[in-house]
């Protein structure tokens, strides 16, 4: 078993439409563990650095403009394969192609207002977590 951390965003648009809950139960029930949560509202700065793969790329000053609209949940998840099992849970980026069943095949309406952002590998999880997180903020094993 390969115990792993991933990062979940419950972007804005998730957040506005009163989707955390949701997207935290389906989670939960799949087993994996919250190990941190909290809700922020990501100044530009802050914005840029969690996105700063992205910073050659033509979407990014939207990326930012959209991540920094509105207050998101953040969550460290640990379990078994975290990464790729939630990336299978919350479907492809895009959610008018995601599969139904998968959050974003359920709730997302196009590929920016996709409700949720995961962690893609480890490298990303250790960039993006430390971003958003402190270790002091992940609670031990219980």
């Amino acid at each position: 078993m390969a115990v792993e951390r991933t990062l979940v965003l419950v972007k804005p648009d998730g957040v506005k439409r009163g989707l955390i809950g949701e997207v935290i139960s389906r989670f939960e029930r799949k087993g994996l563990k919250i190990k941190a949560l909290k809700m922020v509202w990501l100044d530009k700065s802050k914005a840029e650095e969690f996105y700063s793969v992205h910073k050659d790329k033509p979407f990014f000053n939207s990326l930012v403009e959209f991540i920094t609209s509105g207050p998101i949940v953040a969550m460290v998840l640990e379990g078994d394969s975290a990464i790729s099992v939630v990336r299978l849970m919350i479907g492809a980026t895009d959610g008018r192609k995601a599969a139904p069943g998968t959050i974003r095949g359920d709730f997302a309406l196009d590929i920016q207002d996709n409700v949720v952002h995961a962690s893609d590998s480890e490298e990303s999880f250790r960039r993006e977590f430390s971003v958003l997180f402190s270790e002091e903020e992940v609670v031990p094993d219980y």
